[in-house]
């Protein structure tokens, strides 16, 4: 796969595809601007070689065509301001009007497209469609890693009409970061699978199963092992279809000499709600009517003493329900000893989703190695999946 670096732009249009499915506020104001920082470097790099740019991404969930909250258009004055030029903005991403748009950009300007998913031929992996969008640009370069998981048109069909593509920085390096944890681990090696369902993540428990010393499970899914276990979870999450699974997964851990930690309690509410009754109580021992929400204090510390001195860690999923500040200690106190053990000389991986925005609202993003922006594209590559948005770059 050829990357950024080995490619002149002069003169060029770059047709880059990128993740700017950001959140915006009710005023349509970007809440986290985490991927736009990330595509920066790429686009800069062309802009400074001599290129053009055109941007395409999707933005939400669309179902019937066009909706303005899903307008790109709201990300314009933003990206104005941080590359320094007058951002223009095409209101279709196909067309007469984008075509003459795209064709007649400067060197050292910038075109962004709306929003592709206005189309189902995106998702689809329409190849007309593709094909209308390769149009835009000279060079292709595929930027967006957390869609390089889905085989649609702007991310795998249409790196067949290019002579020339790559693979963007973000790109780079999330395959390179990936690979690092998987071929290149130093040990003690601790996952660490938060969430709510097993059901998300046994492809990756089962191939981390393989390779790690310690895999910690937080969550809402560790009421699944503690049911399964025939404890009492009161009214916790659970997925009573997944109890069989969750027995095989312990006993492979023990088979396999992995150090399967589950909590040992649990922050417990009265309801789902910030402001419920809390109590602490041990996993297997939740009594009716409650329900946990958080990882309690014991697990906190037992786990943040083995996270500490891990040499390699990677995390994906909260422990509690980090959205309620009640309910945020679990996820604070694990972010904390990602952090430690990266201090220490250990290299971590923020897998992701809710454990990125975990790590970046509390400030921790330039404190440990890498945070992802791709949470879905990175489970099924390290579950030994091929992503269709990297074998296209391959061909």
């Amino acid at each position: 796969m050829q990357t950024i670096d080995q490619i002149n732009f002069n003169g060029k249009r770059a047709l880059i595809r990128v993740d700017f499915n950001v959140p915006l506020n009710d005023q349509f104001e970007i809440t986290d601007d985490t991927r736009i920082k990330a595509a920066e470097p790429t686009i800069n790099k062309i802009l400074d070689e001599g290129g053009s740019v055109v941007l395409m991404s999707h933005l939400g969930r669309p179902k019937n065509g066009p909706e303005d909250q899903f307008s790109l258009k709201h990300l314009v004055k933003e990206l104005s301001k941080r590359f320094g030029t007058e951002v223009k903005f095409s209101e279709d991403c196909i067309g007469d009007r984008s075509q003459e748009l795209s064709t007649n950009l400067n060197p050292g300007e910038i075109l962004l497209l709306e929003n592709l998913r206005f189309y189902k031929e995106e998702t689809k992996g329409d190849a007309e469609f593709a094909k209308k969008l390769a149009a835009h640009g000279d060079i292709y370069i595929n930027d967006a890693f957390g869609t390089a998981h889905r085989a649609h048109a702007s991310t795998s069909i249409i790196a067949q009409y290019f002579d020339t593509k790559g693979s963007g920085y973000v790109m780079a390096a999330e395959l390179a970061n990936a690979k690092k944890v998987l071929e290149e681990c130093e040990r003690p090696f601790t996952a660490i699978m938060g969430g709510a369902k097993i059901s998300d993540k046994i492809m990756i428990i089962e191939q981390l199963l393989d390779k790690v010393d310690h895999l910690i499970i937080g969550g809402g899914m560790s009421y699944t092992f503690f049911k399964a276990m025939g404890g009492t979870i009161g009214n916790s999450l659970v997925e009573e279809e997944k109890l069989d699974l969750a027995k095989s997964l312990i006993a492979k851990a023990k088979e396999k000499g992995v150090d399967l930690q589950l909590p040992i309690d649990s922050i417990i509410a009265d309801a789902f709600d910030n402001r419920a009754n809390t109590e602490v109580a041990m996993n297997g021992a939740i009594p009716d009517g409650w329900m946990g929400l958080d990882i309690g204090p014991q697990a906190r510390e037992v786990f943040a003493e083995i996270i500490e001195n891990s040499k390699t860690v990677l995390w994906n999923g909260p422990m509690g329900v980090f959205e309620m500040p009640n309910f945020a200690q679990g996820t604070i106190r694990v972010a904390e000893a990602v952090v430690g053990s990266t201090e220490n000389g250990g290299f971590s991986l923020i897998g992701g989703g809710d454990s990125a925005a975990a790590i970046n609202i509390l400030g921790y993003g330039d404190k440990v190695s890498y945070v992802s922006t791709g949470g879905g594209a990175l489970l099924e590559y390290m579950e030994g999946k091929v992503l269709p948005g990297v074998a296209a770059l391959e061909g």
